[in-house]
This record gives C-alpha cells, structure tokens and sequence, in this order.
C-alpha cells in the first residue's frame, strides 16, 4: 500500500471516528434453507458505520475445526485488532463477517456448509448490511480448517473475491496427518465412523487448481504458519505457494512465524494479513480514498 494511500484511509477513520473509535461487535442468525437451520455468524461494524452512509468492503473470516461464529472475537482478539488497523491507517473501515460452520467449509457427510456459504450467507449479508456486493469489496480469509475453506472458495470461486488470507491452512495433500482432527470431524466421516479419504481428496483444493490456472482472475493470496506446526503446515503452505506463484508472482506471500497450530500465531498472523488484503480490496464506496490497483 503507497503512503498516500495509508494517510487516505487514516484521514477517513478520523473524519468517520469519535475520538475513542471503537468498532460494533454484534451476534446474528438468520433462517438458512440450505442448512434446514438458523446459521450464525458475528460482525464486526467499523466505528461510524450508522452514520456514514457509506457502502463497506467486507471480509469473511473463517474459525476452525470444532469452532463457532464467536472464536475470533473471544479468542483472536479480533475487535482490538482492526480497531488498531484502522486508527493507524493500516485498513480503510470495513465490515467484518465472522461465520459459524459445523464443517470444515464443505458440503461434507454432516452439512452442505460451502453451499450455504455461497447461496445463504453472502446473499444475506449483502441484502442486509451495507457493504458493496461487488468482487473488488470482497475478501476471505480463515485459520486452520478456515484456511481450507479460504483456498478452496478462491480457487473455485475467484469472481467473487479480491483478496484473501489463509492461516495455518488445513489444505493438507494428499490426506491430513494421522492426528488431525480432518480425520474425526463428522464432515469426513462415513456412516461407518470411518474417515472418508476419497472425499477429502475430492474436495481439497487441488480438485479445483487447474481451473484456477486456466481463467483470467488472479486472488492475491496471504499465507502463514509457524514454524513448530505439529501438522507441518509450513510445508503444506509451501506447496500451494510453488502451485499458485506462476500464475500470480509476488502475490502468495509466506510468513514463518514462531510458534506451533495456536491462537498466538493466529492473532500475530491477523494484522499482516489485514494489511496484505487491502493492497487489493476497494476502500469505501462513496468516500474520497484513491482505490489500490486490482490485478487480474
């Protein structure tokens, strides 16, 4: 991001902010008829949201394996860290959908999750808060399982995100480690309770890397994970980087942090891929900020 760009979006904080700027965390559901059930999810209102009239990008971020709508505000401290980001002009103000998933972001054997992702959630949140619904607004990011989901919605999906954010992706290949919980979630388990591998294979994300390489848009692509990984996912980074930096050099940057699969390399990770991120998505949409480039 260029100088003026940062003192743009610092400028735009100040004028929207009261002089504490603290942003809204709010807790929602709503009816989904693809999950046959209420989904969850929380959000992240920039400070001034009610009263700017303005139109928001909007970032998806995804828990992980066995976790909820709520883990990133109770255990990413994530309220505190875009408050911070946005008050130093690291990020423009934006809107922040955190959702509840009882998969691993997969139409697995327990629920059609990716497919309500896609036909529910987006729909509904663009119908409802107001955040531009268009692809150059819209970023995804996710830790762990999220980061599966993350990789896998960009490479089949990349006409609806800008930009998105992996940490310590799950995208394990060919299979997950032994002690993985991929291995006991219910998304993967057959009706015998045993794990599923032809459907793991199915849907990670090389099923969807040829199609990816072969069409025209580009998802810059943040990826971290530390050192001490117990599921080596610095090295699974690794080779998704090596697939991906062909088509889009320079943008599927790795960042080796101290530490193992924990919350503490999560939290560390949020704020550099909150920068990455909004190299490429649009700030506000009817504010005076000078929009980055949108590579294709």
């Amino acid at each position: 991001m260029t100088l003026a760009a940062r003192g743009a979006f610092l400028l735009i904080g100040l004028l929207l902010a009261a002089p504490s700027l603290a942003g809204q965390v709010s807790h929602h559901r709503f009816h989904s008829e693809t999950l046959g059930r209420d989904y969850p999810y929380t959000l992240y209102l920039p400070d001034g949201y009610h009263e700017s009239g303005l139109d928001y990008p909007v970032i998806y971020l995804l828990h992980g394996s066995f976790g909820s709508a709520r883990d990133w505000t109770t255990r990413g401290a994530l309220e505190a860290v875009v408050d911070r980001q946005i008050r130093r002009g690291r990020m423009p103000p934006a809107v922040i959908v955190m959702p509840g998933s009882q998969s691993w972001w997969v139409d697995g054997h327990n629920e059609p999750a990716r497919t309500a992702f896609f036909e529910d959630l987006l729909p509904h949140v663009e119908a409802v808060w107001r955040v531009v619904p268009e692809r150059e607004w819209r970023g995804v990011a996710g830790l762990s399982a999220g980061g599966f989901g993350t990789v896998n919605f960009i490479l089949e999906r990349p006409e609806l995100f800008a930009a998105a954010a992996a940490l310590s992706p799950a995208s394990y290949h060919p299979l997950p480690p032994a002690d993985s919980t991929a291995r006991e979630h219910p998304a993967f388990q057959t009706p015998e309770n045993r794990f599923d591998a032809a459907l793991w294979q199915r849907l990670n994300y090389p099923t969807h890397l040829d199609g990816y390489l072969a069409q025209d848009f580009v998802v810059p692509l943040y990826l971290s994970a530390g050192r001490r990984d117990a599921f080596d996912a610095v090295a699974h980074a690794r080779r998704l980087q090596a697939a991906l930096e062909a088509k889009q050099p320079g943008q599927v940057p790795l960042d080796v942090l101290g530490g193992g699969h924990t919350w503490g390399v999560w939290r560390a990770s949020l704020p550099r891929a909150l920068d990455f991120m909004f190299e490429y998505l649009q700030p506000p949409r009817g504010s005076r900020v000078k929009a980055p480039p949108n590579p294709r």
